[in-house]
């Protein structure tokens, strides 16, 4: 499979995501072909339009290269970084651009080892200003990974509350991006979790949200259906509904009685 690829309208999201799997293990092998970075390549997104062919929502952080991870080079990958890797109105609405204007068919969310805003979060430190309110809408999914996981404490919690949070995102694009959720309703757009090792820069791929179908039909608008009924759910509130539906189902210890006040913090 060729690494110089960007997208046309005919990469699929599972070609998409072959492309980001190979291109990262280039990159933790340290054998990288940095392809489409040369002046011909800047001159022809330039001209032509950018043609990215996956958006990633990912953290701030300046030890993640998003780019550089998955061996991509100048318009190959719409990035929206935010730390903690957050979905606020700013984040959903420029990932509504990737997914609705560009046409990406792969969006992933993907949080980070030793994640500081996660860490902050972990911790219960004492904030101010707006990294208050950012850090808040982590909180909850801390509180979950200690539910799941009540011997956990320090970097352990941290380390779990990761991938919790990475979920708690996607759950908030479903609920409140209705051009997202309809994309993946119609297979127009694939959504896959995914934590970058910064000590490695290996991508561990968490694949799609395990209660997907459940949450598309949650927030799937439906004829009769009160749209505030929907927008006043909250994730642990979905995640008691699903534990009662399917108490006999084996989940991930990252994804049973612990989600839900995730929407706690859903108005920041």
């Amino acid at each position: 499979m060729t690494s110089n690829v960007s997208a046309d309208g005919t990469i699929t999201a599972e070609q998409a995501l072959a492309f980001l799997t190979e291109g990262n293990a280039r990159w933790v092998a340290n054998t990288p072909l940095a392809p489409n970075t040369d002046s011909s390549r800047r001159a022809d997104v330039a001209e032509n339009g950018q043609k990215p062919f996956v958006t990633v929502l990912t953290c701030a952080d300046s030890r993640l290269p998003v780019e550089r991870l998955f061996d991509r080079g100048v318009g190959d990958v719409f990035v929206v970084r935010v730390a903690g890797n957050v979905a606020g109105g700013s984040e959903t609405g420029t990932i509504e651009y990737g997914v609705g204007h560009l046409k990406t068919p792969l969006l992933v969310v993907m949080g980070h080892t030793k994640c500081g805003a996660v860490a902050a979060a972990a911790s219960g430190a004492e904030l101010h200003g707006h990294i208050a309110d950012l850090v808040s809408q982590i909180t909850p999914a801390v509180d979950r990974a200690k539910r799941a996981n009540p011997n956990l404490t320090g970097a352990d919690l941290a380390a779990a509350s990761v991938k919790e949070n990475v979920w708690q995102t996607v759950f908030q694009l479903f609920k409140n991006s209705p051009e997202c959720l309809e994309a993946v309703q119609s297979g127009k757009l694939k959504v896959v979790g995914a934590v970058c090792d910064i000590s490695t820069g290996k991508v561990e791929w968490m694949g799609e949200h395990p209660w997907q179908s459940e949450l598309i039909a949650a927030f799937a608008p439906k004829a009769g259906h009160s749209a505030q009924a929907s927008n006043n759910a909250t994730h642990d509130s979905r995640a008691d509904q699903h534990a009662t539906q399917s108490e006999s189902t084996a989940q991930p210890a990252t994804q049973t009685a612990s989600h839900g006040e995730h929407d706690k913090h859903d108005e920041h």
